[in-house]
């Protein structure tokens, strides 16, 4: 059932692709990460190294690609083999993330990264700031359309994952990216 679910999803993802704006980083190996810009909608913040992230500031989406980590955990069982993957992936990805903003446009606008996820153990380890989303019907909208990934990747019940899988924002200012993620621009 979940492979065809995934069939479906893979097929599907093109369009979810061009509907959200999405942008494909160029990548040498395949980043795993999508982004868009984006406006904050969320509540003030100041995040620990002073950075101000206020409404309709302007923040880099980033979005995991899942459908492709659905199609490689396919026959992973262990939920402590794909977190390090994920985690590994990431770490791999954000300086490229990095270069992206640095060589955008609007560089000088952008403030920070910004992601929602349901994944934010060792978030930090990987410069990422980790705050609840305050409004109660976002909340619970991004928890319905997680919802589908979460029961695909996991074996836990439709109970456990609404009951534990809490959807946060994970936000890093551009400031610490850059120095925790510089990349030359020769590579």
């Amino acid at each position: 059932m979940r492979e065809y679910i995934i069939s479906i999803w893979n097929l599907i993802d093109p369009l979810y692709y061009q509907f959200t704006r999405l942008t494909y980083l160029p990548s040498k190996e395949g980043n795993i990460f999508r982004v868009r810009l984006t406006k904050y909608k969320g509540k003030n913040i100041v995040l620990a190294d002073g950075t101000e992230i206020n409404k309709n500031d302007t923040l880099v989406k980033i979005h995991l690609h899942n459908v492709r980590l659905l199609k490689e955990f396919k026959t992973t069982k262990s939920e402590l083999k794909k977190a390090k993957t994920i985690y590994r992936y990431v770490q791999k990805s954000l300086p490229e993330i990095n270069l992206y903003i640095q060589n955008h446009p609007q560089s000088s606008q952008i403030k920070g990264i910004i992601g929602i996820t349901t994944l934010n153990k060792g978030c930090k380890r990987l410069g990422f700031e980790v705050f609840s989303i305050s409004h109660p019907v976002y909340q619970w909208f991004k928890r319905l359309a997680f919802l589908p990934i979460e029961l695909i990747s996991s074996n836990n019940s439709l109970w456990h994952v609404l009951k534990n899988h809490k959807p946060s924002y994970l936000i890093m200012s551009i400031d610490k990216l850059s120095t925790m993620y510089r990349m030359n621009n020769s590579e």
